[in-house]
């Protein structure tokens, strides 16, 4: 294909009918796209749409076909044809970075992208330049430009997180923080001095806090495999800012929306991980400044609200002070009496409470539910934290903790028997409480592999779980049946056989109760109770026990 102005008026064209809602125009559309996109000067094309095109939906809908046909075509398979020619190639790379940058953010996303899809397979190697040509920008001064350039280094530099170790990363990761590490802390730093400046400007705060938030991520992502000499020389400068963002509270960042975090929250959730990264991997030398940000995240603890917005930054937050309570150099911090206690009131507790978010997604999300609450997809919740906060209080002072939990425990379940049509939330976060105290190691497989000694789970079975399960209705308090066939599921290999075998009429029976989380639940008990062998090899139920749950269920 040429590049022409026919071919780029036929292009527009098949793009336009590729967003008609009639299949009969829309397919075919699509169909011709596939058909050329092997043909040379194909992609130019779609850049030059983006360049040139005066429709703004011409523009979005050329930078997500051009994205996609990245994702697909880039990577050099071996023994397999080249779907891209070098010139192609060659010219994508000279021109994609300056067109990212001028365009508006809607079309830069797209086009970082497919950045960072490239980068991927050609950075360094076969894209040398790539780094110099994104950290001149820094000197615009123009954060539009700016942030540009960041996000696209933050979809380039995230996957130092996951990748392995090697030599061949250990090279990468030195050429980018040669490059790029003195360049994003002059920056880190001058953002901080123009928040200062504009401070009164609601409109220039969130262009900065976005830079900010972006920043923060690389940081993250910049010492995840090691603590780099740059920035181990550069501490005093990141954590001392770090932590004055931690503290600070601009109104003018505040958002009325209960469940979308605004940039404040997300910023100061970044800070978090990034302080919890220190804490685990670099205690020694992060050591002179963790009293601050313990105290700062304390701070931010007992003063957020239960809103939704606030969940991320809550779970970083108290995952933070898990990851510091499990280090023997911070033990010292929590071996009062009075902490240990206040942990529990101010924070463990409070955010271990069932909240009204949490029950209309029992009702009316609850596929979504099953799969945070069953299948451990859980990991950024405030119960998910907490829970990893108890375990983590655990290692170093089980007794202590276990018997402050203990009361606050009693006094959530006498709350509830006053009057369990009201208060059965107090009993729900009291079955959580028990249940995080207990655990101390967990598989999908096989539940609680190792439980708390000082727990008796057996009698809080019997006096708090069966109790919900007799009920004569399946349908009331489907919240507490869930939790109490939960239990049944994880301590499975701790309650006797004998409870055990008592259970399963009461399961089979919860298969018909109206609440999907309630019956899905019951089934996935009995799945797993059904699959459980003694000592002698065999099931613990009677294939007549697991014919007739089957039957009960159709």
């Amino acid at each position: 294909m040429e590049l022409s102005d026919a071919n780029l008026q036929t292009l527009t064209e098949y793009l336009k009918k590729t967003l008609d809602p009639d299949p009969a125009i829309r397919r075919p559309a699509e169909k011709f796209l596939e058909s050329v996109e092997g043909s040379q000067n194909y992609p130019l094309l779609l850049l030059t749409l983006l360049e040139k095109s005066q429709e703004n939906v011409i523009k979005v809908c050329a930078s997500v076909t051009f994205k996609n046909y990245i994702k697909r075509n880039w990577r050099i398979v071996e023994d397999e044809p080249n779907k891209i020619c070098e010139s192609d190639r060659i010219a994508i790379k000279a021109n994609i970075v300056p067109l990212m940058l001028s365009s508006p953010e809607q079309i830069q996303k797209q086009l970082s992208d497919a950045i960072s899809i490239i980068g991927r397979e050609d950075f360094p190697q076969k894209w040398p330049d790539l780094l110099t040509e994104m950290v001149n920008r820094f000197q615009s001064g123009d954060f539009h430009v700016i942030n540009g350039v960041l996000r696209t280094a933050h979809s380039l530099f995230k996957r130092y997180r996951h990748e392995f170790k090697s030599n061949e990363l250990w090279t990468e990761i030195k050429l980018v923080l040669d490059a790029f590490a003195l360049p994003l802390t002059n920056l880190f730093k001058a953002t901080i001095e123009l928040c200062s400046t504009h401070a009164n400007d609601a409109s220039a705060l969130k262009v900065l806090f976005s830079s900010l938030i972006l920043i923060a991520k690389l940081f993250y992502s910049l010492n995840f495999q090691d603590l780099p000499e740059f920035f181990e020389d550069n501490m005093e400068t990141w954590m001392t800012n770090f932590h004055s963002l931690l503290t600070l509270d601009n109104k003018l960042l505040q958002t009325d929306d209960e469940e979308e975090a605004g940039l404040l929250e997300l910023l100061k959730s970044q800070i978090c991980d990034n302080a919890a990264l220190y804490a685990q991997k670099y205690d020694e030398e992060f050591q002179p400044y963790l009293p601050r940000f313990v105290t700062a995240i304390w701070n931010l603890l007992v003063t957020t609200g239960q809103e939704v917005k606030y969940d991320l930054l809550v779970s970083n937050a108290i995952q933070f002070l898990a990851s510091v309570c499990e280090r023997p150099h911070y033990k010292h911090l929590f071996e009062d009496q009075n902490t240990l206690t206040s942990i529990c009131e101010k924070v463990i507790v409070p955010n271990m409470e069932f909240r009204a978010a949490d029950e209309e997604a029992f009702e009316d999300n609850s596929e979504e539910y099953i799969r945070r609450d069953l299948e451990g997809s859980d990991i950024d919740t405030r119960r998910r934290a907490a829970c990893d906060l108890v375990r983590g209080l655990c290692k170093f002072f089980e007794g202590p903790v276990t018997g402050i939990f203990s009361g606050y425990v009693n006094s959530m379940l006498q709350e509830y028997a006053k009057n369990p049509s009201v208060n059965w939330k107090h009993k729900d976060a009291a079955i959580y409480l028990v249940t995080s105290l207990a655990s101390k190691a967990q598989t999908q497989k096989h539940g609680i592999t190792q439980a708390n000694e000082l727990v008796n789970l057996t009698e809080f079975f019997v006096n708090h779980i069966q109790p919900d399960l007799k009920s004569a209705s399946v349908n009331e308090f489907p919240v507490l049946k869930a939790d109490g066939i939960k239990y049944i599921m994880i301590f499975r290999n701790q309650v006797p056989k004998e409870q055990l075998l008592v259970s399963i009429p009461l399961l089979i029976n919860h298969l018909q109760a109206e609440s999907i989380v309630v019956h899905t639940y019951a089934a996935h008990a009995l799945e797993r109770l059904f699959t459980m062998r003694g000592t002698n090899n065999t099931t613990y139920v009677q294939p007549a026990v697991m014919y007739q749950a089957v039957l009960s269920y159709f």
